[in-house]
């Protein structure tokens, strides 16, 4: 089969397109025939070694897989010609990914994609898409509601912010959406953002503990100084969700927003997130991400590319989604 490895020798760690024997697809009980993967943020880490995620090598590349299952054991639930995706687990940590035209995986991975979405539009939302669902989840869990005030969402020109605006936008919220994109205001306005907050307003050490009173919650892919400054600004009582670190792991902040304004700060796992927390967030999708939206989000490049494409999603130059044909 056809499959993006990552390797790690003498020379560093690199990607390399290649063809390995299906007697190496890995181990499960349900084969899938991969249709599509996605670019992530995590890919780009796993591509580069930048962050060491990956526990072996050789191993696939690509933390995201949709496709109909092919063989499956009866014990597993599934039968062939069942529309799936898997979304992290071990896929491109110790367990070979969706960078392939196969995948084999335990069942217990395994999500039915909702009948709404093709596989494409499955991978069109991918890792970054349902984490942007799974932090919507947590806020609307905290009894946040879009009277209470407008959200603010970081890295919004990125898959987890422009899924995350696109949803809250749906669901009546107002959206500020921060970007050290100034190109990028017109598309973020498209996906349902009022007020376009620059990156500098966010991303410098916080000016004090407590800032004035902005935002009623938010949706945060950055971490660092950017996650500081946003619950230094969060109303008394609100919540944040926070999902990423795209601007460190480091939280160099102060216990004030939490014990003198009441706020919540929520973690969110997307890679081994339980059926049940994933059923929630793939039903929010499926009943307010408007599909128009996704695809204006979204560009496909073949399989050859998709190291490329994570290299730069990684550097913070690729905007949305993009979806790799495994195929092509």
């Amino acid at each position: 089969m056809r499959a993006v490895q990552i390797l790690k020798d003498d020379a560093g760690q690199r990607a390399e397109l290649t063809e390995i024997p299906d007697e190496d697809i890995g181990d499960g009980d349900v084969t899938i025939a991969v249709e599509y993967s996605a670019v992530n943020f995590k890919d780009g880490l796993g591509v580069t070694g930048a962050v060491p995620v990956v526990e072996r090598f050789p191993v696939v590349a690509g933390i995201d897989l949709a496709g109909r299952v092919v063989e499956a054991s009866a014990e597993s639930g599934f039968s062939p010609g069942d529309a799936v995706a898997v979304n992290g687990w071990g896929l491109a940590v110790n367990h070979n990914g969706g960078f392939a035209t196969k995948a084999r995986v335990p069942a217990e991975w395994i999500t039915r994609i909702p009948e709404r979405f093709t596989t494409w539009q499955a991978m069109a939302i991918g890792t970054a898409g349902y984490t942007a669902g799974l932090s919507v989840v947590a806020l609307q869990q905290h009894g946040l509601k879009p009277q209470d005030g407008p959200v603010i969402v970081t890295g919004a020109a990125g898959g987890v912010g422009s899924v995350a605006i696109a949803l809250l936008a749906a669901l009546g919220y107002e959206v500020h959406a921060s970007t050290g994109r100034p190109a990028e205001e017109a598309y973020l306005r498209r996906l349902g953002a009022s007020t376009i907050v620059p990156r500098a307003e966010l991303s410098e050490p916080a000016a004090a503990p407590l800032q004035s009173e902005r935002w009623a919650g938010g949706v945060d892919s950055v971490g660092s100084h950017t996650l500081v400054n946003v619950l230094s600004q969060i109303r008394y009582g609100g919540v944040v969700a926070n999902c990423g670190l795209a601007q460190g792991l480091d939280f160099p902040g102060s216990v004030a927003p939490f014990i003198l304004r009441g706020v919540t700060l929520a973690g969110i796992d997307s890679v081994n997130a339980p059926q049940t927390k994933r059923n929630d967030a793939w039903d929010l999708l499926a009943a307010n991400l408007d599909a128009d939206l996704l695809e204006q989000m979204t560009t496909t490049v073949p399989l050859g590319q998709a190291a490329k494409v994570a290299e730069q999603v990684l550097a913070g130059t690729v905007r949305g989604r993009t979806v790799v044909d495994v195929n092509a």
